[in-house]
């Protein structure tokens, strides 16, 4: 089972799924969790291979959906889903192959195709495996010493997340073999049978700064969501952490008003 930091309790609503995208975690979401739990469960996810959850040779998305229909299966009913970027992916995978465990989706920033951005995560991971950190005490040094490859303090910022300076050995929450191993099938869309469609509402949330959800992204979302939707967020592809109360108040809109069935 994943590992999960549960916000709230069990109403009558359904309750809501987070799961992360690539090198994100349930702690990434926190403050966004925390604000959507005011009415319902919010479950935030470690996906397998980060933080918390287990690690696996087995990145695939039907793999990964699998760990979310066996974190659904737990909660006895469907739930809602929000998933970002590799987690909206799997969040699509599951609502497509297993349509009966999702109510309603939420897609941020991401869409049903394959992606040229190997060369990006790939650089990334080099750089979390080539940074020294058997010495690290802080994690003010530890974006220092990270700063001279990564030159972003958003991206830095978001990737130290993933770094355990307290509990035993400085270590990254990632299994990053695993996931350099499994890149092309994470930047990829696997081929679904023809026909296949998930009949429940769905809100494509993505950033307008971002370039992930393209035209050809809609066009390849129409047929397998014909209930979707679109917002934009003055915000690039991490939404969630430069627009927090936007995504917040437009996830609560579309749960709140988007009828199932």
């Amino acid at each position: 089972m994943l590992h999960s930091i549960v916000h709230g309790e069990d109403t009558a609503l359904p309750p809501l799924l987070i799961v992360p995208g690539l090198f994100g975690s349930a702690r990434n979401w926190g403050v966004v969790a925390r604000h959507l739990s005011a009415r319902r469960k919010v479950i935030a996810l470690d996906m397998r291979n980060h933080g918390d959850s287990f690690r696996s040779d087995d990145h695939s998305y039907p793999a990964m959906a699998g760990d979310l229909a066996e974190v659904i299966a737990a909660q006895g009913r469907a739930c809602d889903v929000l998933g970002h970027s590799m987690g909206g992916k799997a969040s699509m995978m599951l609502a497509l192959t297993r349509p009966g465990l999702v109510n309603r989706l939420v897609v941020a920033d991401i869409a049903p195709v394959s992606y040229g951005h190997a060369a990006y995560h790939k650089g990334l991971i080099h750089d979390m495996k080539a940074l020294r950190i058997d010495d690290l005490t802080s994690r003010s040094e530890a974006d220092r010493r990270l700063a001279e490859t990564v030159k972003d303090p958003a991206t830095r910022a978001f990737l130290l997340q993933s770094l355990e300076l307290r509990d035993g050995p400085v270590r990254w929450k990632l299994n990053l073999d695993a996931l350099e191993k499994n890149l092309p099938l994470i930047l990829s869309w696997p081929a679904l049978p023809e026909g296949t469609a998930f009949p429940g509402p769905v809100l494509f949330l993505y950033g307008t700064k971002s370039t992930y959800v393209t035209a050809e992204g809609r066009a390849a979302i129409a047929p397998l969501f014909p209930r979707a939707q679109y917002q934009g967020v003055d915000a690039g592809h991490w939404l969630h952490a430069e627009r927090p109360r936007e995504v917040e108040t437009a996830v609560e809109d579309f749960l709140s008003h988007s009828t199932v069935g």
